[in-house]
């Protein structure tokens, strides 16, 4: 199985093409926007990744700044940046913890499905400390008034949410307890066009074992809950 951090420095393609059967329901964007409105919205965006969010958003935003570690990434982001008429923007190449932009720049700052690879074995020890650099770059960034969202899992082939790693469970917890962020969920289901696509893709970045497990469920449509965090300056 090719791990996460290689397929986000090696395969976009493939990435992107998991993430558009991604929420056919379309019920991210109008769970972002009951958090607080984009329209003429100055955004900056942590691990933008392929521009999955970051579509959603730049039709209404005054500006988008999609920021990713990995270039490789954000090559298949700029294409959909470039057609949204009257919008200001740029991709950067950053790390979540040392963003180069400056003080009180923006009025939302998003992070997708990104701060929680700081549980995983690279950042184990002191992933704690980690999210909340994280964490404090966003507000470092935000004007008063801004609003922080984080985008996070709670179950792929899961109908209910529920954290599907322990650590995963702890940041969440760290998130609102210790940050003050308030939390709900959605259903962001994949629709396939075949049960081969559906099985290859979800292998592909979920692992080996999914090829079975959605043939076994027969899943075109494939669960998915998704969490979403956020605080208000």
């Amino acid at each position: 199985m090719v791990d996460q951090f290689t397929i986000y420095r090696q395969h976009a393609d493939q990435y992107e093409a998991l993430v558009s059967y991604e929420d056919y329901q379309y019920n991210l964007y109008p769970a972002l926007t009951a958090i607080r409105s984009f329209d003429q919205a100055d955004v900056i965006e942590w691990g933008a990744g392929t521009g999955r969010v970051s579509e959603l958003i730049a039709p209404h935003a005054r500006s988008l700044i999609a920021c990713d570690l990995n270039n490789h990434m954000l090559k298949a982001a700029r294409p959909k940046l470039a057609r949204c008429a009257g919008l200001a923007w740029q991709t950067v190449v950053a790390e979540h913890r040392h963003m180069p932009l400056p003080d009180r720049c923006a009025d939302v700052a998003l992070a997708g499905w990104t701060f929680g690879y700081f549980t995983s074995k690279y950042y184990a020890e002191n992933w704690r400390q980690t999210v909340g650099q994280a964490v404090a770059q966003m507000q470092r960034v935000l004007r008063p008034g801004g609003t922080m969202i984080v985008i996070e899992t709670l179950g792929t082939g899961a109908t209910e949410p529920h954290p599907p790693l322990e650590a995963l469970a702890a940041y969440y917890r760290l998130l609102e307890d210790d940050f003050g962020f308030q939390s709900t969920w959605i259903r962001t289901d994949y629709q396939f066009d075949s049960l081969d696509r559906a099985a290859a893709l979800t292998s592909f970045f979920f692992g080996a074992d999914w090829d079975e497990k959605v043939r076994r469920n027969n899943w075109i449509i494939v669960p998915e809950c998704t969490g979403l965090w956020w605080l208000r300056l």
